[in-house]
């Protein structure tokens, strides 16, 4: 069986020690503050750095996808070493990452003819992406094929969902995610909106007033998508992210140890620059 390598672009938001080792690797998205100079994510800013500018100045950032050079280059390093490649994006209603990618795969098979270069439209971000890769790295490490990866991961991207609320609403309304209108009632209510990533699409789930409930409508939501489809929570991985609360993080991380009946195997992690921008 032919080697192959992973990538992902760093919507993912997988911690260094996970990408290393898994042997993972990432294709960075671009942040621009004064949409002049632009920075690749993880490289030329951190994410402590990201969200220090946005926070102390009081502006609003601009990401810029990965471009069809930067994935020839990236794929291209593993080709010349005769890997073939499997490569997850963020949805593409999100992004032209996966738009960019395919253009690279089609740009590069010409060159290498007998290379396979497989291109997933992970329809996930951030942990849900993350989760969806360390999946992919697994299967790899059980000895399973780049077509028999691809297949399972295909199925398995549609099981994964993101149940998440946010502080304020000015980021997702500055991204155009919802209307102005909307944004300026809820937040003079104090409402928090809760939100579910469920195949690409960002699905309304409530509103509630504070933070803390919130937080718990959040766990609320996990208990109802189990309830509802007869699951077993055992039999799926759980990951949580944040921004810049990792109080709040740990307060649902003690939850749901306590609904698992075990501490979750994932750390906590940190949401990037690709995502952070507009939430």
């Amino acid at each position: 069986m032919k080697p192959y390598q992973i990538f992902s672009d760093s919507s993912c938001d997988l911690p260094d020690n996970l990408l290393e080792e898994h042997q993972i690797k990432l294709i960075p998205f671009y942040v621009s503050f004064d949409q002049e100079n632009y920075y690749k994510e993880n490289i030329d800013i951190t994410k402590e750095e990201f969200y220090e500018t946005l926070t102390s100045k009081k502006i609003y950032a601009k990401t810029s996808l990965p471009s069809v050079q930067d994935y020839i280059s990236a794929f291209r390093s593993a080709l010349k070493d005769e890997n073939d490649i499997l490569c997850l994006c963020l949805t593409q209603k999100f992004s032209g990452s996966y738009q960019s990618a395919l253009n690279a795969k089609q740009i590069l098979e010409d060159q290498y003819p007998h290379s396979n270069i497989r291109i997933i439209d992970s329809i996930q971000a951030t942990g849900g992406q993350g989760i969806l890769l360390l999946q992919i790295a697994s299967m790899k490490q059980a000895g399973l094929s780049l077509d028999e990866v691809t297949h399972k991961t295909n199925i398995l991207k549609s099981t994964a969902r993101i149940m998440f609320t946010v502080n304020t609403l000015e980021y997702l309304t500055k991204g155009r995610r919802i209307g102005k209108v909307i944004s300026l009632a809820r937040d003079m209510l104090d409402l928090k909106p809760l939100i579910q990533l469920k195949e690409a699409e960002l699905i309304p789930y409530s509103n509630v007033r504070g933070r803390k409930k919130s937080l718990d409508k959040v766990f609320e939501m996990v208990e109802e998508y189990f309830h509802d489809t007869h699951e077993n929570p055992a039999d799926y991985e759980f990951c949580i992210a944040n921004a810049t609360t990792p109080e709040d993080a740990h307060y649902l991380e003690k939850r749901l140890e306590i609904y698992l009946n075990k501490r979750p195997t994932l750390p906590i992690f940190q949401i990037g620059v690709t995502i952070g921008t507009y939430t």
